[in-house]
């Protein structure tokens, strides 16, 4: 079969017959990642708080001919998560993908970061990847088929950037409870990778995109832009589906260049 084949590529790159459960779907960057596992046969699950974005997003993904679906979660509550697989399994049969994606930040000065403000970016930051990765994980070691866990770490959680301590530390840790997770389900057929977005405007940023920062940001990116959501769902098919079978701990950077700039 030649390799160019577009039977071949589908066939590496395509999700048919495979669920998706997007966590932090109705969000910007990870509903456009839904968008692309649906395109690409995935049923796909958006998982949030809003029904409302939720039922945007929804519109958009069954205009193209995907299939998904909306549940709602408390992404901060073990209970809630399993509550939610459940719900995938009785309509959906099985799950191979999850996307852990829900995240919240705050540009707090470091002096000023108050125990209530520290303890909610690191549940919705961490705590929900942790329990999400237990839940599926669990669920993915028996039924034995393996799975893709996807989780959305941060150029922050890479190098220091200035007025996002908390949401740093948070995806600092996401990226080596990844790293550890791959090394222990690997044998299961389990990968967990990371993908690391650079700067995209997205809701949870807008608020310290203030004009001196976005004019740093274009200073130390080679792209001299911003990314557009949609440029992560080349990256998430790759993890996602057969193309990356041995993908496995990797961080996959989609910014722009801007790691690559020194001075």
């Amino acid at each position: 079969m030649s390799i160019s084949s577009e039977s071949y590529l589908k066939s590496l790159f395509g999700l048919d017959n495979k669920v998706a459960v997007v966590i932090g779907g109705t969000g910007e960057l990870c509903g456009a990642m839904a968008e692309g596992l649906a395109a690409a046969g995935a049923e796909t699950v958006l998982v949030g708080r809003s029904e409302e974005k939720a039922a945007a997003r929804l519109a958009k993904i069954e205009a193209t001919g995907g299939k998904a679906y909306f549940e709602k979660v408390d992404v901060n509550s073990k209970a809630s998560i399993e509550s939610l697989l459940a719900q995938v399994l009785e309509k959906s049969g099985k799950v191979d993908i999850l996307i852990n994606g829900a995240g919240v930040n705050s540009p707090t000065p470091i002096l000023e970061i108050e125990e209530e403000e520290f303890q909610r970016i690191l549940d919705t930051n961490l705590k929900a990847v942790l329990f999400a990765s237990q839940v599926f994980g669990q669920y993915m070691l028996e039924r034995g088929e393996g799975g893709s866990m996807i989780n959305i770490g941060s150029m922050s959680g890479m190098v220091p950037l200035s007025r996002v301590f908390t949401y740093s530390a948070t995806k600092a840790a996401v990226h080596n409870l990844s790293k550890n997770m791959a090394r222990e389900w690997a044998a299961q057929k389990i990968r967990v990778n990371t993908i690391v977005p650079g700067f995209f405007p997205a809701e949870q940023n807008k608020k310290v995109l203030t004009p001196e920062r976005v004019a740093s940001i274009m200073g130390h990116t080679p792209a001299k832009r911003f990314g557009e959501a949609h440029e992560l769902i080349g990256a998430t098919l790759l993890l996602a589906s057969d193309a990356g079978s041995f993908m496995n701990g990797a961080e996959i950077v989609v910014d722009g260049g801007y790691a690559s700039m020194t001075i």
